[in-house]
């Protein structure tokens, strides 16, 4: 039997190749991603004869959830089984709730940001992080990557027009797998799709610095943010490994020349940990770093899981290495710990 090809991975130049005319790849672009239909024989617009010949080429159906969980605070952790019974986990951070008014008239829209995979497990083998302990599996595909999104918005009920963030930031290092997560940025901002601007969509990085220059060449719009976590490399290559291979001179040198909007920034997120990289001087030695980049750290509170190595840090020491960076004029905040009551480390809830 022929396998079914997944329609969430390609493109609408590449769907025109087998389809003609543009209108209709455009119509079954619209029925996917603005009506959130899953149904060929559904897309009324479309000739019967067409809508069975793509039911019995394609599919759009590249994972399936078979588990998730809510948090006191909304946030939710789904556990998502691919076509191979390899699983993967995605998460919805609601920003801001819907506001209405005394009359019941809605004043402004509920904000969300997705957080997705890019791959099964990870190679990058960071000390604190729990997908790294499985190792890498494989690459997620261009489909399976948008597919997490579609089915979160689809579930949430969404509406399309409702833009959403994306940050590539859950399991796997997303520029190891480069090719299938810039056609999933592609793809995700077709205006006959979700219409997502690459301006919403930020890739997070562990500081590949050749694939953020390969990246930065690509010039999809993309915002980028750097997991830095230490501000030496003797400490950085204990946590990250993978800073063996690039350095954090590679890195900075490689942020420099990443091409971004004037009006945005790139992106440092810092893991605190307790008794590690928590001190004073890490703060000191960190705006020396950041010196000449339009930079923004993001301070996260290290969320600790079953046979972890580090403790949480105290969040007064979380507030004078804040203020230290923000006396010294880089933008700092630190990030609110989301679903702590949850299995919110990644790869926690796929652990259990």
């Amino acid at each position: 039997m022929k396998k079914l090809v997944d329609i969430l991975d390609l493109l609408p130049e590449e769907l025109e190749e087998k389809i003609k005319p543009m209108f209709r790849v455009k119509q079954i672009y619209q029925w996917i991603y603005q009506k959130y239909v899953d149904d060929f024989f559904q897309m009324s617009s479309l000739p019967k004869s067409l809508r069975k010949n793509l039911a019995k080429t394609y599919h759009f159906s590249p994972l399936k959830c078979i588990k998730f969980e809510q948090s006191k605070d909304k946030s939710v952790k789904y556990l998502f089984e691919l076509e191979d019974g390899l699983k993967i986990e995605s998460v919805l951070l609601p920003m801001k709730e819907e506001k209405f008014d005394a009359r019941g008239k809605r004043i402004s829209y509920a904000k969300y940001t997705i957080c997705v995979s890019s791959q099964v497990g990870c190679k990058s083998g960071c000390s604190f992080c729990l997908t790294a302990k499985g190792g890498l599996k494989r690459d997620l595909s261009a489909g399976e990557i948008v597919g997490q999104i579609l089915w979160i918005k689809k579930h949430h009920q969404i509406p399309y027009e409702r833009r959403v963030n994306i940050v590539y930031m859950g399991m796997g290092e997303p520029l190891d797998n480069l090719k299938n997560v810039a056609k999933a940025v592609k793809i995700l901002s077709q205006n006959e799709g979700l219409a997502i601007s690459p301006r919403r969509q930020t890739i997070s990085t562990s500081g590949l610095a050749k694939q953020i220059k390969e990246l930065g060449e690509m010039n999809l719009g993309v915002l980028l943010a750097i997991s830095l976590h230490a501000v030496n490399d003797a400490l950085r290559s204990e946590l990250m490994p993978i800073n063996k291979a690039y350095n954090i001179a590679s890195i900075m040198q490689a942020v420099r020349e990443f091409p971004i909007d004037t009006r945005k920034r790139v992106m440092f997120e810092y893991l605190l940990i307790d008794g590690i990289n928590d001190k004073i001087e890490h703060a000191k030695e960190l705006v020396k770093l950041l010196n000449g980049i339009n930079a923004k750290v993001n301070l996260i509170l290290f969320n600790p899981h079953q046979d972890s190595l580090y403790r949480r840090p105290s969040f007064e020491n979380a507030l004078k290495f804040q203020d230290l960076l923000s006396n010294k004029g880089v933008i700092c905040t630190i990030r609110e710990s989301r679903g702590l009551d949850i299995s919110a480390a990644c790869g926690q809830l796929k652990e259990k």
